[in-house]
């Protein structure tokens, strides 16, 4: 398996709506994709900072996975919607990870 930290910085007085669309789109749509969310967090410092982590088989479904939910009609059409008043994200950071060998949960 391999993991992919996300990390996005939303931007200034968007924190309400960028929640909103992954309650009640995102994270609805990700599993129609192959996207698994095995965790997901707010900024405990007020910062404008939502954290998650997706598990994956490969690399090369990771990037099917996301080909394809990116270009979804329902995700186009609820990304759109909800950036009506401006964009939500300034940037997103990712990082792809697998496990370290050496470390026993």
């Amino acid at each position: 398996m391999i993991y992919e930290l996300r990390i996005y910085h939303v931007n200034e007085g968007k924190m309400e709506a960028i929640c909103k669309r992954f309650e009640n789109h995102t994270l609805k749509y990700f599993p129609n994709y192959g996207i698994k969310v095995t965790d997901f967090w707010i900024d405990a410092t007020e910062e404008n900072t939502l954290y998650y982590i997706c598990e994956f088989e490969t690399k090369e479904k990771m990037k099917a996975a996301w080909e394809s939910f990116r270009a979804a009609p329902e995700w186009v059409e609820a990304k759109a919607k909800s950036e009506e008043e401006g964009p939500l994200v300034a940037n997103v950071e990712s990082f792809v990870m697998e496990n370290a060998k050496f470390f026993d949960k």
